[in-house]
């Protein structure tokens, strides 16, 4: 149904390397040499579950523009430029201004640093990897295409480039994934909630998927045809999944009722099943049907179906919110969980703020077993029934919002936080306190400031560089708030 989470093995990753013609009859064997470096660079690409296409070196003009064609029907998704020795930025131009494919220039030299007294000029040109790169980040920009990124280092031991070359890796499989998604839209915003708008042509066009428009009654139609052996299997694994306790001092909350079990599995099912009719990668949803009709009690009842599928790698989001929706998707790809997640309360003693939602959520980045609860209303909306309470895994953790700016452009608003130990209202909601930096009440002025949605995508581990680098590829603003300073990545036009 959906590839598996941070796997890099659908991207199509292209590698080409550069060198200056001129140098081969001048030193003999050089040419075999700087090949060699490739080599390391291609075995390093392999080792993180990708299958690079190497395109050979380019040492002139004229060989680069024989190469265009093929670069083009790769389909490729990143294309990694190494820079093997010097090379003349005539032949990178050739790819700047026809092939706009997110480049990463690569250059790694052979050893940390030369034995000056025993260098030679040879010596000095297979360590000269980092020679070109202002000539060609110079050129690019002139084409008004500039380089995605740039990894510099050694060939061996140098876990820093090996983590840049990892990170590109899953910053392909991403976009890949991206690319060929099926995003499912059913419903309609809920009324006045203006930030949640969204064009379905401007999503296909920033991210290459393609939405789906999904009508209510074709969920309906697999609810009504769900089978008891179905029904039980589901019933089965809901309770795997999740605990059951008493309820606590809320009193619209409850225990799990068998009722409320019975029809969570009826919507997990007809939910799955829609999924894998539509051969969807995700979906945003939100209806509300007829009171007391059986479309109200289907559709109020995806929570607990939701959760597990975005566990498996399907995110689906509540509220009609197809950016968020992709963000969680984003997260998931680059092997971060992604929960749907907004603000909650604050918490000025412990410097932290609640962040969580009454929605669906990632339960493999769960801190411990989730919860499900029994509540007699959902707040803000209609419906009953069974809802998910859970609280992120204690650590490092990134939020991402995908907002739109005036001129109807995405922006990507990201930061980095920590989840910490705190207790959470057993409300069937899902909270955990997540503190930011420089502190709670700046972080959150800043964080308002810079325009985000009310939803974000919430996963585990500090991967905002990843994020600001994979909207640069996508040609995408980025607003980064890390350690409490702001910083907005210009617009770089695919």
């Amino acid at each position: 149904m959906s590839p598996q989470a941070g796997a890099a093995g659908n991207a199509h990753i292209g590698v080409v390397g550069v060198g200056h013609g001129r140098y081969w009859p001048q030193f003999e064997n050089l040419k075999d040499e700087i090949l060699a470096k490739m080599d390391v660079f291609l075995d390093k690409l392999r080792r993180n579950g990708t299958s690079p296409t190497c395109f050979g070196l380019v040492d002139s003009v004229e060989s680069a523009y024989a190469l265009v064609p093929s670069l083009l029907a790769a389909d490729l998704d990143v294309l990694f430029v190494d820079l093997l020795t010097y090379a003349t930025s005539g032949t990178f131009a050739v790819f700047a201004q026809r092939v706009r494919i997110p480049t990463v220039l690569v250059a790694l030299q052979p050893s940390r640093a030369l034995d000056y007294a025993a260098t030679t000029t040879r010596t000095q040109l297979l360590h000269d990897d980092v020679c070109s790169l202002p000539e060609f980040t110079g050129v690019a920009r002139r084409c008004g295409n500039p380089v995605a990124d740039v990894i510099i280092g050694t060939l061996a031991d140098d876990a820093p480039a090996d983590e840049d070359i990892a990170r590109w890796c899953r910053i392909a499989a991403a976009i890949r994934d991206l690319r060929t998604a099926r995003i499912g839209l059913m419903g309609h915003v809920l009324e006045g909630m203006l930030d949640m708008h969204s064009d379905p042509t401007a999503i296909t066009a920033a991210f290459g998927c393609h939405v789906v428009t999904v009508e209510p009654d074709e969920l309906m139609r697999h609810y009504r045809a769900a089978g008891e052996p179905a029904l039980q299997e589901m019933r089965e694994k809901i309770l795997e999944f999740f605990d059951t306790p008493e309820p606590g001092q809320d009193p619209i909350t409850r225990k799990l009722s068998t009722k409320d079990l019975h029809i969570a599995a009826e919507a997990a099912v007809a939910l799955e099943e829609l999924i894998a009719e539509k051969r969807l990668h995700g979906l945003a949803y939100y209806y509300e049907g007829e009171e007391q009709s059986d479309m109200r009690t289907l559709v109020s009842n995806l929570i607990v179906g939701n959760s597990m599928l975005i566990s498996r790698g399907v995110p689906v989001s509540g509220e009609f919110d197809i950016k968020t929706c992709i963000a969680m998707l984003i997260m998931d790809r680059l092997g971060m969980g992604g929960s749907f997640a907004e603000l909650h309360p604050v918490d000025f003693t412990r410097n932290s703020v609640l962040v969580g939602h009454d929605g669906p959520h990632h339960i493999g980045i769960a801190q411990g077993k989730p919860v499900l609860r029994s509540l007699d209303r959902y707040h803000g909306k209609p419906g009953m029934g069974a809802s998910v309470e859970f609280s992120i895994r204690r650590g490092p953790i990134t939020i991402l919002s995908i907002t739109v700016d005036h001129d109807g452009c995405f922006r990507f608003v990201v930061a980095e936080g920590e989840a910490i130990a705190g207790p959470t209202p057993p409300t069937g909601n899902t909270n955990t306190h997540a503190r930011f930096g420089p502190d709670i009440r700046t972080f959150l002025r800043d964080w308002a400031l810079a325009g985000p949605t009310h939803h974000f995508a919430l996963g585990v581990g500090h991967h905002a560089k990843e994020i600001v680098s994979l909207a640069g590829a996508l040609g995408i603003r980025a607003t980064s708030l890390i350690h409490g300073v702001a910083s907005h990545a210009e617009r770089v036009e695919p």
